[in-house]
């Protein structure tokens, strides 16, 4: 379809109302921002930052990704290798031994970006009964406990592997979470110095760092969990996720640092022109079957949809925690990045979804 400005694609305008029409029906707590390139097409904020100090979101508040972190880490990496320092098929557990020196050394740190290693997690999050192992997982390890990512490696390092490193794609933290500690291993720095310098600073995220929940920060939102079955409609997240940032998720962006990574990416500004090639390449299929008419498949911290054609319509990522719902989007064919940040928990997916409706065309 060709939008009311006569780019083909969608009409911004018709954008923006479809933004405005579902989170007032859906009484939605977070920020949208949507561009074209550099140039913002729009940015919405609706809700609460604090429910208990009624401080609304702004353009401006920042708010915990979850798992769209996990592109961070993957540039980082990219990083080390585009300057030869490792190597993508190294073995894993070189730059790790102090850390799991029993990880099959057939697992590759390609592997592990991809997440083809086959591990076992610190957290099974595809399994049908995720929210009881949720739950005896965090009466068996406190949740504040893990504040670095060597404190996760208890939680998985003794689990039996799913299958052979490399033979599919199996959605995996663990991996991101040695990938974290190959960063340090590496660069003799922390993850998060690492990243703010050399992903944040460059990719100009003013906004974004690794503020903990236990911490004082300005403009950061309340991450909230909904309780329909309570009195009290909804209650902090602070004892229900963990409370700093690891190399699986866990950062915290405004939308627009999101937008902002997202053009520097593809861009060349946080890597070069054949290493950003390689990062915006898909790896490995996720699933069997399309899903929304799309193919989906893994690359190295990024999903992507492909059409029937073989081209990508969409790449980026997405984030789920309690009190945390995240989504950032690029669409090539449009130039159009979308973020949207939410601090009530799975609030975010079908807002998501309405936007890429509006943006690909459903006819």
């Amino acid at each position: 379809m060709t939008g009311a400005d006569g780019v083909d694609g969608f009409d911004p305008a018709g954008l923006e109302e479809t933004v405005a029409t579902w989170a007032g029906s859906k009484e939605f707590s977070g920020t949208v921002r949507v561009t074209r390139g550099a140039e913002p097409l729009f940015t919405r904020a609706f809700g609460m930052a604090s429910r208990r100090w009624s401080v609304p979101n702004t353009p401006g508040t920042r708010f915990r990704v979850a798992s769209v972190s996990k592109t961070f880490t993957a540039v980082a990496v990219l990083q080390l290798v585009e300057s030869r320092k490792i190597r993508l098929d190294d073995a894993l557990v070189d730059h790790v031994r102090e850390h799991m020196p029993h990880l099959d050394p057939r697992v590759t740190v390609h592997q592990a970006l991809a997440m083809t290693s086959g591990i076992g997690d610190w957290f099974e999050e595809g399994s049908e009964e995720w929210e009881t192992e949720w739950l005896a997982l965090t009466e068996s390890h406190p949740l504040y406990l893990l504040r670095d990512n060597k404190d996760y490696v208890p939680l998985f390092a003794g689990k039996q592997a799913h299958f052979p490193p490399g033979e599919r794609h199996l959605y995996n933290g663990a991996g991101y979470i040695l990938l974290g500690l190959l960063i340090e291993a590496v660069t003799g720095r922390s993850f998060e110095e690492v990243v703010t310098e050399e992903v944040f600073a460059r990719a100009g995220m003013s906004g974004a760092g690794f503020p903990a929940l236990d911490e004082l920060g300005p403009d950061v939102a309340e991450g909230y969990l909904s309780l329909a079955s309570s009195a009290t409609p909804y209650r902090t997240n602070h004892y229900s996720t963990t409370p700093r940032a690891a190399a699986d998720g866990g950062a915290t962006c405004t939308a627009a640092d999101l937008t902002a990574f997202s053009h520097a990416l593809r861009h060349g500004r946080l890597l070069d022109e054949e290493t950003t090639r390689l990062a915006l390449t898909p790896q490995v299929a996720q699933y069997d079957e399309k899903i929304r008419g799309y193919r989906w498949m893994y690359g190295f911290g990024l999903t992507h949809l492909l059409d029937d054609e073989g081209n990508v319509v969409r790449w980026g990522h997405t984030g789920e925690e309690d009190g945390v719902s995240a989504r950032l989007f690029h669409y090539p064919r449009h130039d159009v990045d979308v973020a949207v940040l939410g601090n009530v928990s799975w609030s975010v997916g079908d807002l998501g979804w309405a936007l890429h409706d509006a943006i690909v065309g459903t006819t």
